[in-house]
C-alpha cells in the first residue's frame, strides 16, 4: 500500500510537472491570467504528512518549475509558503470526525464548499507571493493585484475540471 502511494505521488509530480511546462506555460487569460496547476500536485498530497516533508516536497517542485521558467526560485519560495501554511489550514478545516488515514483533500471526499475553502485561500496565497516577488515590490500594485485574482480564478477553474475529469467517480 505505502509503495503504491508512493508510486502515485511519484508520477503526479512528473504529471503536473509536465502538464504545467509543456502545456499551461504559454496559456494566458487576458494577459494577465497564468495557470499554475502545478501547485495542485502540493495541494493534494495525503494530509499526514509532516510540515518539514510538505515544504521539502514544497521546494522541490518550485525548483524544477523555476529551471523551466528561469524565475531564479520565485515558484520555490511560494511552494514553500503554502506548504508551511497548508497543515495549519487543513487543522482549522478539520471535519467533525477528523481526517481518514492516508486521507487525500479531494473533492469526491469532502465536497465542493470543502474543498472550496481549502484550495482557493491557498492558492491565492501562492499567487499573491510569486506575482509580488515577480514585479519587485508594490510599486505596481493594482495591475499586480489583477494578475493574482485572474490568476488565482483561472488555476483553481482548471484545478476543478481537473478534480472533476480525474477525481470523481465514474458512473455508468
Amino acid at each position: 500500500m505505502i509503495n503504491r502511494t508512493i508510486i502515485s505521488q511519484v508520477l503526479g509530480f512528473f504529471l503536473y510537472s509536465l502538464a504545467q511546462v509543456l502545456f499551461f506555460k504559454d496559456m494566458v487569460l487576458f494577459d494577465r491570467g497564468f495557470c499554475y496547476i502545478y501547485i495542485a500536485f502540493l495541494l493534494l498530497l495525503p494530509v499526514e504528512l509532516g510540515v518539514l516533508l510538505q515544504m521539502i516536497m514544497g521546494f522541490l517542485v518550485g525548483a524544477t518549475i523555476d529551471i523551466f521558467y528561469d524565475s531564479m526560485g520565485m515558484h520555490a519560495s511560494a511552494c514553500v509558503l503554502i506548504m508551511y501554511l497548508r497543515t495549519y489550514w487543513l487543522n482549522l478545516l478539520t471535519p467533525q470526525g477528523g481526517y481518514d488515514p492516508g486521507a487525500v483533500p479531494v473533492m469526491k471526499l469532502n465536497g465542493w464548499n470543502w474543498f472550496m475553502a481549502y484550495s482557493l485561500p491557498l492558492i491565492f496565497v501562492h499567487h499573491t507571493l510569486l506575482f509580488y516577488i515577480e514585479a519587485g515590490g508594490l510599486q505596481w500594485f493594482g495591475f499586480t493585484l489583477s494578475k493574482v485574482l485572474l490568476s488565482t480564478g483561472f488555476t483553481f477553474l482548471v484545478l476543478l475540471l481537473t478534480q472533476y475529469f480525474f477525481y470523481m467517480p465514474r458512473t455508468r
